[in-house]
Parts: C-alpha cells; structure tokens; sequence
C-alpha cells in the first residue's frame, strides 16, 4: 500500500532542496544542441543526482560516515568549472563564430549536479537514517521520478522562446556566473 503522506513529503523535499537545479537545467538544456546534446544533460542529471542518493544513503546507513565539515569542499566542483567557462567566454570574446563551450557532457553536468546537491545530502542523510526501508525506497523511486520532471521542466523554460532567446544570446554569460554563485554558496553555505 503506498503511504501517500510520504510520497507528499518526498515531493516536497525534491522540490525545496532541487529548485536551483531548475536554473542550471535550462541553461545547460539552452546550451545543448541536437537530440544528443539532450540526452547528455538529461543522463548527467541522472548520474549526478543517482550520486547524491547514493551518498546520502551510506551516509543514513553509516550514521555520520559523511561529515557535514566536508560538504562545503563540494562547492569547489561548480566553482571551478564556471571560472574555467568563464575563462573561455573571455578567451574567445569577438569571435562570432566560436561557440565557448560550457561544460555539458555528461560528466560535467553530474559533477555539478552532485556539487550542487552538498546541500541536498545535508538534508536527505538525517530523514533517510530516520525513515527505515520501506520510506526509503518511497523517497528514492518519487526523487528519481521527479528528475524526470525537473529536466523536462528545464527543457520546457529553455525552449520558451523568449527564454531560449535570452539563453541564446547570455546564456554563455550566465552559465559561469551561475556556476561560480552556486559554489562559492555551497564553499561558505551562505
């Protein structure tokens, strides 16, 4: 039987603890060209948030096995890959045609997720240490399923055409600054 207060907790922690994943799906969804450069966004947003659940369980089960002393150090991961995309907005200003790269494969979109979700992990590892199996595996299938939700409403706020417009023409600006904001939040959890 489903324990639909539970599920409603669950929503509602994604929510709170994910929205600022919404800003950074859209410009990373913005950035993406083709059917490839989508999956890419959406598989990095899966690896990366697979990763926070994973820590966040060996932190419930291990009981403290992940100090809250170390999840401020995450914050270096967005924070250096915004000075480096920032860098390259700066190395190639004027050239019209050189797209700068942003850093939206799989693997740079996970790395900030995961980064990013230092905060989540701080909230997640005490409910799931007090929520026992059954509320854990609620929390993990309604998390995993509101991923989906999450990208598509990144797709959707990328593909606006006023947004997409505007992501087209600073999106290149924004992405470093987003990235650079969040870590330096996450570095001194402001």
């Amino acid at each position: 039987m489903v324990n639909f207060g539970l599920v409603g907790q669950a929503t509602g922690m994604f929510a709170v603890t994910n929205v600022d994943d919404l800003v950074l799906l859209a410009l990373y969804f913005g950035r993406a060209t083709g059917r490839g450069g989508v999956a890419k966004v959406v598989a990095g947003q899966y690896l990366g948030f697979a990763a926070i659940l994973a820590v966040s369980i060996v932190g419930a089960l291990g009981a403290g096995l992940l100090p809250d002393a170390v999840l401020p150090w995450l914050g270096l991961v967005p924070l250096l890959l915004g000075l480096r995309a920032a860098w390259r907005v700066w190395r190639e200003r004027g050239t019209e045609d050189a797209e700068p790269e942003v850093g939206a494969g799989v693997l740079a979109v996970a790395g900030v997720t995961f980064a990013n979700g230092g905060d989540n992990i701080g909230v997640y590892v005490p409910v799931f240490a007090n929520t026992g199996t059954g509320g854990l595996i609620v929390y993990v299938v309604v998390f995993l399923a509101l991923v989906a939700v999450w990208c598509a409403a990144g797709r959707y706020f990328a593909t606006r055409p006023v947004i997409a417009r505007a992501l087209a023409r600073w999106g290149h600006l924004l992405l470093p600054v987003v990235l650079v904001g969040i870590g330096l939040l996450i570095l001194f959890r402001i």
